[in-house]
């Protein structure tokens, strides 16, 4: 069988709750040893504490974000906790953390004070605000960034209140973004055996998304306003539309598509109206189109209009979460796996969306507080029963583990 890709990778993670954790998954799933730091004075990893479901130190919420991965209680705060962490970091590839943008310098977890031990260490840090700035000390999270980035406002309908996207996209894409800083620090690092920091913020991910919108807006005088029945801005038809039974996303983006529904529709007087024969004219006559599109898809079933436009007009159901996880494409794609927890049972989680050949497949669950503390420093680090017991009695583990 074919070695996992990232086999031989070895990160140490300083992150906690959704974004962070979130983006060294992906490596785990890849095949990367991620060893998550956590600090036993607080109980470890807050996520291991979200409600609904619980166990002891632990939640389904934890175990979404943080399978595959080994943890190593460590107060970073504590005087001999420097020597362990210097220890580790001999040994590793990257220390990354997606703590708030004034500590890792504070916590000693930048290329400033690491790569004096390894200097080829790569640090990477994905936090709120950034390392610099005004803001760079206050904590953030998606729900902040979604309205302080301007996406709230462009989101909901025109009539509504601001909204959010319904999952937590900013810290998703802000793991992705930081994975890639990182895997690009590694080769740099690889080619010429020097490290270096890279700094990602969740507040520059979700600026960096605005994409067209603020090219627009930055230089032409163009203002985005929310869009009916979650409308493109610019593009018509590219919506939601009412069916009989529910709704169906219709996205035309190409004249044939719009071509293709005409004739789907069987309304072939659309084509040769010259109120919509282009891009620009449908936009200026949008209501118009809209009220003769409208009907005629609700007078359908959504299944009925699948059948009918499917292949031929980019299309879609709008599912239930539920529809969605159980979707012939979703299981085809081998996207649920299984996760074998000795408390919860057996756990269907959602795969890594990177598919290829070694990926992990039967990840372990995710671990327990300090499970893999003593392990890891005999085998990575070379430490004594003796130094570890030392080590356990002056706290910088948080105590005997068999005393938690």
């Amino acid at each position: 069988m074919t070695h996992a890709p990232l086999d031989g990778l070895r990160v140490l993670a300083v992150s906690q709750f959704g974004a962070g954790p979130f983006g060294t998954q992906v490596l785990a799933d890849l095949g990367a040893e991620v060893v998550k730091i956590e600090d036993p004075t607080v109980g470890g990893d807050v996520s291991r504490y979200v409600p609904p479901y619980q166990g002891a130190g632990d939640s389904l919420y934890f175990q979404a974000f943080n399978r595959g991965k080994k943890s190593l209680a460590l107060d970073l705060r504590h005087p001999e906790a420097a020597g362990v962490l210097h220890d580790l970091v001999r040994v590793s590839h990257a220390v990354y953390n997606n703590l708030r943008g004034d500590l890792p310098a504070k916590l000693g977890l930048t290329y400033e004070t690491l790569g004096r031990v390894n200097p080829a260490i790569v640090c990477c840090s994905l936090s709120g605000f950034g390392t610099t700035g005004p803001r760079a000390a206050e904590p953030a999270y998606d729900y902040l960034i979604q309205g302080y980035a301007g996406w709230m406002a462009l989101t909901g309908e025109p009539d509504g209140p601001p909204g959010k996207c319904g999952v937590s996209v900013v810290d998703f894409a802000g793991g992705y973004v930081s994975i890639v800083g990182l895997m690009a620090g590694l080769w740099d690092a690889q080619r010429t055996g020097r490290g270096r920091d890279l700094d990602v913020s969740l507040l520059d991910t979700a600026v960096s998304m605005l994409s067209y919108f603020a090219i627009w807006s930055l230089n032409r005088d163009w203002e985005p306003q929310r869009v009916e029945d979650g409308g493109h801005q610019t593009l018509v038809p590219a919506q939601n539309f009412r069916t009989r039974d529910g709704w169906i996303v219709v996205f035309c983006n190409k004249e044939k598509f719009w071509e293709a529904l005409v004739d789907a529709l069987e309304l072939p007087e659309l084509a040769r109206d010259l109120r919509f024969a282009s891009f620009a004219d449908r936009l200026a006559n949008k209501a118009a189109l809209l009220a003769i599109l409208g009907p005629r898809l609700a007078a359908r079933t959504t299944a009925d209009w699948l059948g009918r436009l499917r292949g031929r007009v980019p299309c879609a159901p709008v599912n239930s979460m539920r529809q969605a996880l159980e979707d012939a494409q979703v299981r085809a794609r081998g996207m649920i796996l299984e996760v074998e927890h000795p408390e919860f049972g057996t756990l269907r989680e959602v795969a890594s969306p990177i598919q290829t050949e070694g990926a992990v497949t039967h990840p372990a669950p995710a671990p327990r507080l300090g499970e893999h503390t003593d392990a890891l420093l005999a085998s990575l680090l070379g430490y004594t029963p003796e130094r570890i017991a030392a080590l356990h009695a002056s706290g910088v583990f948080g105590g005997d583990p068999r005393t938690r």
